[in-house]
């Protein structure tokens, strides 16, 4: 990519830029992204059940629809000149009636970086293009759709993950792109429909998050999109959220024994459910209850065979059934939120896959504790987070005796916790001042290896940018990467580079590449 495209497509971006009239986009959204949002849901007179994500607008409309998105951005209202040409879809159809109401903005990624460590003069890029449509119809169907296709020459260790496991961390799988570069696509969408007053049922192609956290030791957008249906039930006024995912996951595994010529090769698949049920126990204390399943990947000609178990709708019912060391593999936990003041939260979450595992790795578990803290220290708009966590080596893998992949994975990834095991340590500290965007994060993660070996990495970010538009986060930023990774005792060399980064991109959701 040369200079002059990026500026020219950058005075476009401008150009096409207007007045927001919603915020939609269900997404796990980008972090940084998500914070005024969340800036607002931390306070105590909200209800919002914020455990699992994303959110459904028909339940959260008091804090995320039309009328409320202004207010959410109020803090980058400039002057009535700039409101009225910085705030708007680049497509909107919304007929007087309002029937129908439909919304399509791009979705690009134009980044750039060089490394800094190397001697040899390396660049790295990224090429995204692509949209994002969403819209109503009638004031109980909301809809989304994304896509985008993509280009990227990428740095060592992320080029490392992805040659290893066959898939960009995140975004599926990929073929070669001229001679060191990758080539895949990104796409996801689905139907939301407001069957009743309390009842919502999704039926899509994408993730979910389960906690509050800036990682999930239970459910997380670290992997790719999967197909899936969300049936989601509130009781008591709204005091008890219940919410069932049913999903199909994939294997990177041949499922057929011979592959016919000239078709396209077809992967395992497996049948995933989960549970979530978040209470709000006061205005402050949210207790919710977690259990997942990953039954049986189907035979070699890809067939499931599943019980009726698999369909039991009802939390911990398959915990007796099959124990968490049974055949399909399940796993169970729990997460806290209490909101000690309108401006700051603790949170933490329990995992547990086995304990009665008598291999020598042991118990499979993991906990998580950490603050958010928003308007940090009296400064309106900044934002700080500290996060913990700890997982034993062993959890989420196979079930043992097994036949088949029942990992808590899909696409070779972790459904939960991106590093997989060990512990970590996470700092995040985001300002916003008007259009200008701080970012800075730390990551520092120790993971255990064979005969008391270990590796270590710490991996750390800054970032300065400027949003363009609030609409669907157009913004250009600058930013550098530095990780070192070592490696106590072991045959290998340290890893350590850094590397220097423009782009101008659509941040909708997540890039966990900080592992």
């Amino acid at each position: 990519m040369t200079t002059k495209p990026f500026t020219y497509f950058l005075l476009l971006a401008i150009s096409i830029s207007g007045h927001l009239k919603s915020q939609f986009y269900c997404l796990p959204n980008e972090y940084s992204f998500s914070l005024l949002g969340e800036k607002r849901l931390a306070m105590k007179d909200s209800s919002i059940h914020t455990g699992i994500k994303p959110y459904i607008h028909f339940f959260s409309a008091k804090y995320t629809h039309v009328a409320d998105s202004h207010r959410i951005f109020k803090f980058i209202y400039d002057d009535a000149a700039l409101d009225a040409a910085f705030y708007k879809h680049l497509i909107r159809i919304e007929p007087r009636q309002e029937k129908l109401r439909l919304y399509l903005d791009p979705l690009l990624n134009f980044e750039v970086a060089k490394d800094l460590n190397s001697k040899i003069s390396r660049n790295f890029y990224v090429n995204t293009r692509g949209f994002i449509g969403s819209g109503y119809i009638g004031n109980k169907v909301y809809f989304e759709s994304l896509f985008s296709e993509n280009q990227a020459v990428l740095p060592d260790y992320l080029a490392r993950q992805a040659n290893s496991t066959t898939v960009i961390p995140g975004q599926g799988r990929w073929k070669k792109f001229k001679s060191s570069g990758y080539d895949y696509a990104f796409s996801s969408g689905f139907v939301s429909i407001q069957i009743l007053k309390q009842a919502n049922l999704q039926l899509g192609h994408g993730k979910q998050k389960i906690g509050n956290g800036y990682r999930s030791l239970l459910l997380s957008d670290n992997a790719f999109n999967y197909p899936y249906l969300r049936l989601t039930q509130q009781w008591l006024k709204s005091k008890v959220q219940y919410s069932i995912i049913y999903s199909v996951l994939t294997n990177m595994d041949p499922a057929t024994k011979v592959l016919t010529a000239g078709t396209e090769r077809l992967f395992q698949k497996k049948a995933a459910s989960f549970q979530y049920l978040s209470c709000n126990l006061s205005k402050s204390v949210n207790l919710g209850f977690f259990q997942g399943l990953i039954w049986q990947a189907g035979d070699y000609r890809n067939q499931q065979h599943l019980d009726w178990q698999y369909f039991n709708p009802i939390i911990y019912a398959n915990l007796f059934s099959y124990k968490l060391n049974s055949k399909n593999n399940l796993l169970i936990g729990s997460d806290l939120k209490i909101k000690l003041t309108n401006k700051l939260n603790i949170y933490g979450q329990l995992m547990v896959d086995d304990l009665n595992n008598k291999d020598t790795l042991g118990n499979d578990y993991g906990f998580q504790s950490g603050f958010n803290w928003f308007d940090a220290i009296g400064i309106k708009n900044f934002f700080v987070q500290a996060e913990y966590n700890y997982v034993s080596e062993g959890s989420y893998r196979n079930v043992p005796g097994s036949l088949t992949n029942q990992s808590y994975s899909h696409t070779n990834q972790n459904l939960a916790y991106t590093p997989g095991y060990g512990q970590e340590l996470i700092f995040i500290a985001d300002y916003k001042y008007k259009r200008i965007m701080f970012n800075l994060k730390y990551n520092y993660q120790d993971i255990p290896l064979k005969n008391k070996n270990y590796y270590y990495t710490n991996t750390f970010n800054a970032r300065i940018g400027y949003l363009i538009n609030p609409a669907y986060n157009l913004n250009i930023s600058l930013g550098i990467t530095y990780r070192n990774q070592y490696f106590h005792n072991f045959k290998t060399l340290n890893n350590e580079m850094s590397y220097i980064y423009l782009g101008l991109r659509t941040s909708l959701y997540n890039l966990n590449y900080d592992f």
